[in-house]
């Protein structure tokens, strides 16, 4: 429901929507709040807003988070956004993966859209189904069977995949029945070993 800019900017409610995602918020979410941009202009020229890059703000005194980055990538995505893929197995601390960007899953539908993508974002496109979904803080990404799966798909090394299952299976995240593209991916190299 979007507010109207007579009834004037409220500071509690987008503070309220920037709390639940590490102090950041959209030109969207602004606006539902009764900020226009020239307000959050204003802000910005004040000190108490920031902009980290086009369309999404942070609250210059909310207190830092460890993984902002995948916030202003899951905003950047208008929330449809899914982290995915390597960034997710370092999430679910499966494996010694270091991504160097956030992969992110798009639905399928996105993938016929233009639009310029953050440097320091990787795309995918798929529909990713609300039982493949879980969430880490503020933003959604894939569960672990999903991002073995997804991970498998799209050539992950086979010595951080293989660990990666191995240690989702001994943490009781997949059962062994769940890995079938797993299996594909590393059957020859050697397979999923114990």
């Amino acid at each position: 429901m979007l507010r109207s800019d007579t009834s004037g900017p409220d500071w509690n409610r987008l503070f309220e929507i920037a709390s639940g995602q590490a102090g950041y918020f959209t030109t969207k979410q602004a606006a539902e709040a009764g900020y226009s941009t020239h307000l959050l202009r204003k802000h910005i020229h004040a000190g108490r807003v920031t902009r980290s890059r086009r369309g999404i703000y942070r609250l210059v005194h909310f207190p830092p988070s460890e993984h902002e980055e995948l916030v202003t990538a899951w905003l950047w995505s208008e929330q449809v956004g899914v982290i995915s893929h390597q960034t997710a197995l370092a999430l679910h601390e499966l494996s010694d993966v270091l991504p160097a960007h956030v992969h992110l899953t798009l639905p399928a539908a996105w993938g016929k859209r233009r639009f310029r993508v953050p440097p320091d974002v990787v795309l995918h496109h798929a529909d990713v189904l609300p039982e493949d979904r879980t969430w880490f803080g503020a933003v959604p990404t894939t569960n672990p069977r999903r991002t073995l799966c997804d991970c498998a798909n799209n050539g992950l090394s086979p010595e951080l995949l293989r660990q990666a299952a191995q240690q989702a299976l001994r943490r009781g995240l997949v059962a062994r029945n769940e890995l079938g593209d797993v299996d594909r991916a590393l059957a020859s190299f050697g397979g999923l070993g114990t």
